[in-house]
C-alpha cells in the first residue's frame, strides 16, 4: 500500500477547508496509508522584505526536510510545476506504488511558496492550474485529486 504523507505549511482554519480535507481523508484510508503534518508558517513584518521571505522559506525548507518520508518520492507544488491531468497524476501514484520505495512525499508551502532549494530536490514539479489559489485550497484540491486518482486506477465511476 503506498505511503503519502502530505506536509503543508500552514494550518487550516476555516472549517469547511477542515471539513473537506476529513472527508477526502476518510475515503482515503482504504487507497493508501496517508499521513497529514501540518508545519507553523514563519511569522513575517507586514511588509516583508525579499530577503526576510527568502530566509523564512529556507526555515521552512529546512523544517518539511525533516518531516520526509526517506527514499519517498518528492512531488512539490509550486506555480511553475508541471501541468498533469487527473489520468497522469493517477499513472504518477501507480508508479510510486509499484516501486521499491512505495512512498511520497506532497509538499504544499505557504503563502509565499517554497523554496529553491527545496524545489530543486523535488523528483516532481507540480501545478495544479495556471490560475492562482491560497494554499489552503491546494491543500483541498490535493486530497480530492489523490482521491480521484486512486478512484481511476480502480476503474470506479468517480471519475467520468
Amino acid at each position: 500500500m503506498l505511503h503519502i504523507r502530505l506536509i503543508c505549511v500552514g494550518k487550516l482554519k476555516e472549517r469547511y477547508f477542515q471539513e473537506a480535507v476529513a472527508e477526502y481523508e476518510k475515503r482515503l484510508r482504504t487507497c493508501c496509508r496517508l499521513e497529514l503534518i501540518e508545519l507553523s508558517e514563519t511569522r513575517l513584518s507586514e511588509r516583508p522584505s525579499e530577503t526576510e521571505i527568502q530566509t523564512a522559506l529556507r526555515q521552512e525548507a529546512s523544517e518539511i526536510e525533516k518531516k520526509l518520508l526517506k527514499d519517498g518520492k518528492l512531488v512539490c507544488l509550486c506555480v511553475e510545476g508541471r501541468l498533469m491531468s487527473s489520468e497522469d497524476f493517477s499513472v504518477l501514484l501507480t508508479e510510486a506504488e509499484n516501486s521499491g520505495h512505495p512512498r511520497v512525499n506532497f509538499v504544499i508551502g505557504g503563502s509565499f511558496g517554497l523554496a529553491d532549494e527545496l524545489k530543486n530536490k523535488s523528483d516532481v514539479r507540480l501545478s495544479m492550474s495556471k490560475m492562482t489559489f491560497p494554499h489552503h485550497l491546494a491543500r483541498v484540491m490535493l486530497a480530492e485529486q489523490l482521491y480521484r486518482g486512486f478512484q481511476i486506477k480502480e476503474g470506479t465511476k468517480y471519475h467520468k
